[in-house]
């Protein structure tokens, strides 16, 4: 099992910026793996494959370990504020950094709900104060909040909920859609479950209590109607669309067919659990969109190899126990993910599902393409020093009682994984490192330059930026 050794030489005249180099690492690029040295300065990356005599102030030894960008996930909900009893931007962000995670994008259904710049204003004070890692957040749509919307800054784009999910935000009505895809700029993102299906599947169904009925309630229909409302609505305002969440087959020729215009992202969990999960982790399981089938999870995973979906997220809601614990419906929807997340897929790369290459695509190049995202996404000169160290070969059961996140348990408990993250570095300084963080970090804002977003698709589902 590979260490990183880190040592620290005398501060040299002249440089007021540690110089941090990070030496024979296996580094994720684009296209390939390479062995290498890269210099870090100023938060950026500054050299790759630096001279040897290049001057540094910091050196760590990374042989036998993979360096990859840092994670972006793009749908996470960290509860804060108003529901800090089961998150907050703190231990949400050490969850973060104990899972390579350094820039999250948080969803607008707090409590006051994210619907205009003060509110986005409040959110990034707080997580300046308290996060370890990157931050933005999506500002919410309503019925009536257009201007809003319009004149939004510093935020990675809209979100809407097409069905009614956990917290107060619903905008089913067409007009009021008509007005934020035509009347707005910002990039959309959407929660599409069709509301009216969902409450006549529910009406079916009251009184009964099996949480399998779930994915009969929320069921393939709901979300096959509302993508396809969507992205009508995307296609005929010429509008960017983000649809999060995919859960069945179904959607995915709908998005493939709309390209550059949509894109569509996938979570772990549709891929990783189907309806027969249901009977051994009853509501640990239970989130909107519901799960699905082992057909689904099967196509949700060829669209990702096949880059009809461009983007892995964790969709991270967490709730107690003892909310999960009571009886379906009145269990809440949602489950936490981000600190095991880059784990789960490194474990699927050591099984030969996938390479690394393609993980730093799905989670870490693009979504900063999709979003806009400024310095972030790769390994490549200029970029921001946001990295993440690995090692392959580790193996670490995850256990509910070591989780970061508040909630402290995952649905994954008792799963062995192997490859783990084991130093995750931000802005080029150093917050984990085998399981201790570094207090003092503090995460940044990440800028969005939404005239540069968006995914062009090329052959090799790279494209330019």
């Amino acid at each position: 099992m590979a260490r990183c050794r880190t040592e620290s030489l005398p501060r040299i005249a002249g440089y007021s910026l540690v110089r941090l180099l990070i030496r024979n690492a296996q580094v994720v690029f684009p296209q390939a793996v390479e062995r290498t040295d890269v210099l870090v300065a100023g938060g950026r990356i500054a050299e790759i494959d630096p001279a040897p005599q290049t001057v540094y102030d910091e050196r760590i030894d990374a042989d036998g370990l993979h360096l990859l960008p840092g994670v972006i996930d793009d749908q996470v909900h960290f509860r804060e504020p108003g529901q800090e009893h089961k998150e907050d931007l703190s231990t949400a962000s050490h969850a973060c950094a104990a899972g390579g995670v350094t820039t999250f994008l948080e969803m607008p259904n707090t409590k006051p709900l994210t619907i205009n710049q003060a509110r986005l204003d409040e959110k990034n004070a707080l997580a300046a104060r308290k996060s370890l890692v990157n931050y933005g957040f999506y500002i919410g749509a309503t019925c009536d909040n257009v201007a809003d919307l319009r004149a939004a800054t510093n935020t990675p784009g809209i979100k809407v909920f097409l069905g009614s999910s956990t917290g107060e935000l619903l905008v089913d009505d067409q007009e009021a859609l008509e007005r934020i895809f035509g009347q707005t700029t910002l990039p959309i993102c959407a929660h599409c479950e069709d509301e009216a299906t969902v409450r006549a599947n529910a009406a079916r169904f009251a009184g009964q209590h099996d949480v399998a009925l779930h994915s009969q309630i929320r069921s393939h229909e709901a979300a096959l109607i509302a993508t396809r409302r969507a992205i009508d609505l995307a296609l005929r305002h010429r509008h960017r669309f983000h649809v999060l969440h995919v859960s069945t087959a179904a959607e995915i020729p709908l998005i493939a067919a709309a390209r550059p215009l949509v894109t569509g992202e996938a979570c772990l969990h549709h891929f990783l659990f189907t309806i027969d999960d249901y009977a051994r982790l009853g509501t640990r399981v239970l989130m909107n969109p519901s799960l699905k089938t082992a057909a689904d999870t099967a196509g949700i995973w060829q669209a990702l190899l096949d880059n009809n979906l461009q983007v892995i997220a964790t969709d991270h809601a967490p709730h107690t126990l003892e909310e999960k614990a009571q009886p379906y419906p009145a269990s809440p929807s949602g489950l936490p993910a981000v600190e095991n997340s880059l784990a789960l897929m490194l474990d699927r790369a050591h099984g030969g599902r996938c390479s690394l290459p393609q993980i730093a695509h799905w989670m870490c190049d693009a979504p900063a393409r999709i979003w806009g995202i400024v310095g972030k996404g790769r390994i490549e000169r200029g970029y921001d020093a946001d990295l993440v160290l690995v090692d392959l070969q580790r193996t670490k059961t995850i256990r509910d009682a070591e989780q970061h996140a508040k909630c402290r348990w995952s649905p994954w408990d008792g799963q062995t994984l192997t490859g783990w993250p084991v130093m995750t570095l931000v802005g080029g300084r150093v917050v984990y490192r085998e399981g201790q963080f570094d207090e003092a970090c503090r995460g940044s804002l990440a800028l969005f330059d939404h005239q540069r977003g968006g995914y062009w698709a090329t052959p090799d589902g790279i494209g330019p930026r």
